[in-house]
Order: structure tokens, then sequence, then C-alpha cells
């Protein structure tokens, strides 16, 4: 999950240059029922001044091989 002031940067710039749309923010995540539990409560309210609209949970096949949770850049 991205910072929440990466969200305030992208929507200041775009109102800036007058620009509409919006953006999102996805992962994935893998380990026991419970944890996963816990964290889709924590990103369902979001870090401070964030502002969470929807928070969706699929079943995904298991990646061997993950060692540790990792924010990915694009």
């Amino acid at each position: 999950m991205l910072n929440s002031g990466d969200s305030d940067f992208t929507q200041r710039n775009a109102n800036n240059y007058g620009l509409t749309g919006w953006k999102q923010v996805q992962g994935e995540a893998q380990g026991e029922e419970a944890f996963l539990t816990k964290l889709l409560k924590d990103l369902s309210q979001g870090p401070r001044h964030a502002h969470v609209v929807k928070v969706e949970k699929s079943d995904i096949d298991v990646k061997e091989g993950e060692s540790s949770f990792v924010v990915k850049r694009t």
C-alpha cells in the first residue's frame, strides 16, 4: 500500500492541471487466515488522513517462494 502522502501528491497535482479521474491501490497477501482478517480490518480503516472507499477480498492460488511482504513500485 502506498503512503497517504503519495495520494495527496497525486490529487494535488491532478487538480492543479485541471484533470479529473481517480486512483486506486491494490495488492495481495497470503498467510494464516486470522492474520489476513486482521490485515483486511486495518486496510478498511486505512492510515491517518486516508479515505478508504472499498476493500475487496478474493481467494487466489498460493505463491510459493515468497518470504516477506514488499511494496512494488511501478
